[in-house]
């Protein structure tokens, strides 16, 4: 492998993953993003509130993110065997954490009460 590119990264996704359950994370990550966009735009402001309760969600997320990996790829922390496997837990932590709050954050908003004068 000699380049990185789309194609290459598009193709090792759908093998660590498979094709149907790659493709439908990519999914819904567009729309819990869609549903954040919307929920910016429709309140004008953000509320802190709300992104406080999102923060204390995104250790649950970071945990997650790396329990999902370490089972689909059929992986243990054992398994971890340099420098770069760490970096990339930590990106999946990192990227599960940040992916939680917003998730958190959208829900929230569009099911929850109506915004007040007190959450801006």
């Amino acid at each position: 492998m000699k380049d990185l590119t789309l194609e290459t990264l598009l193709a090792v996704f759908e093998e660590i993953f498979g094709r149907g359950l790659f493709w439908s994370m990519v999914a819904i990550a567009v729309v819990v993003t869609l549903g954040y966009l919307y929920v910016l735009v429709r309140d004008r402001s953000v509320s802190w509130r709300k992104f406080l309760f999102a923060q204390l969600s995104m250790p649950v997320g970071a945990v997650l993110a790396v329990w999902f990996v370490m089972v689909i790829t059929k992986s243990h922390l054992s398994d971890l065997g340099g420098p770069i496997d760490i970096i990339v837990l930590l990106g999946i932590a990192g990227m599960g954490a940040v992916g939680m709050a917003i998730l958190v954050y959208t829900l929230e908003s569009l099911l929850g009460s109506k915004r007040t004068t007190h959450d801006m």
